[in-house]
Formats: structure tokens, C-alpha cells, sequence
């Protein structure tokens, strides 16, 4: 997919809401066994690219040093019709020193505020280091329901009413 067509689709209003938005995105990535990993997780979007934090030993680190492929759903539950966002691109690893700020307001969209403190105390006194997982998006789809809908549909639809 060509970098203006992704940058288009995340730059709709739907697209900039989920980005936004306080639900966590569904990372998925390949294990270093093969096998096919999903895991939800708080992410901040810096206008260009999706951050995602960790400790330096946890199993995804590895799993993106051996392939950096990842996909990301952030989607809606509550409402209809379902809002999905999807993204598929190469995310590269930085270790970095103590707790990140983009970790902290990425956490903040996630933790309830009536917690949000005592949280950020705990992780800044057990965390020394973090890894910063930088994803830089190479195709993006929107699917809203109602102008976008997934491709196999459209497909169906077209072939039942004849359109080609």
C-alpha cells in the first residue's frame, strides 16, 4: 500500500478518534515458536507511527527481533455500527532508560483516574528500564460499516447484484 493511501485512511476522523481513543489496541505478532500472538495493550499515537512500551525480557521483545511483522485492531464493542481500525507494519525496538513519557499518557488513556496515580508511582519505582516499540504503519484499513466495510463483503455484494 502506497505511504499517502495509509497515511489517508489514518487520517480520517473515525481513524483519528480510534487512534485517540482509550481502548486498548490488539497487537499481534509472531511467536518465536510460529505460532500467532494477540495481545491487548496500551499505545500512544504520535501523529506518524504507534508506540507501544515494555520490560526489556518480555517474550514479544524477542518475537520482533526475530520478525519486526506486526498487525493492530483498535475497534469499538459498545456501539453500532462497530468502528474497527486495522494496521499492519514493522515495528523496530529502542531500550530505553526509566519510564517513558508516551508509556505514561498512553497508560492514562487505560487506567482509571482514580488509580492513575498510586499506578504511576508503582511503575516508575520498578521499572529502571523499558523497551519502546515504534511501529511504522505500511497499511492501514477503516472500517466503519457504513461507507467501508471489509473486502470479501463487498465482493459478495457486488457478485449478488451484479455490479462488476
Amino acid at each position: 500500500m502506497d505511504r499517502n493511501d495509509v497515511i489517508e485512511v489514518l487520517s480520517k476522523p473515525i481513524s483519528r478518534e480510534l487512534l485517540g481513543s482509550s481502548i486498548p489496541a490488539r497487537l499481534a505478532y509472531t511467536a518465536r515458536d510460529g505460532d500467532p500472538r494477540v495481545v491487548p495493550i496500551a499505545f500512544w499515537w504520535n501523529g506518524e507511527q504507534l508506540l507501544v512500551f515494555t520490560v526489556p525480557h518480555a517474550a514479544k521483545v524477542r518475537a520482533l527481533q526475530q520478525n519486526p511483522r506486526v498487525s493492530i485492531t483498535i475497534d469499538t464493542q459498545e456501539q453500532w455500527p462497530p468502528r474497527v481500525l486495522l494496521i499492519r507494519g514493522a515495528a523496530s525496538l529502542e531500550e530505553v532508560e526509566g519510564v517513558p513519557d508516551e508509556y505514561v499518557e498512553a497508560s492514562r488513556k487505560v487506567t482509571p483516574e482514580a488509580v492513575f496515580a498510586d499506578w504511576e508511582a508503582g511503575v516508575r519505582g520498578l521499572y529502571d528500564r523499558m523497551v519502546r516499540i515504534t511501529i511504522e504503519p505500511d497499511w492501514a484499513k477503516l472500517l466503519d460499516f457504513e461507507t467501508t466495510i471489509p473486502q470479501a463483503v463487498e465482493d459478495l455484494i457486488k457478485t449478488r447484484t451484479g455490479q462488476s
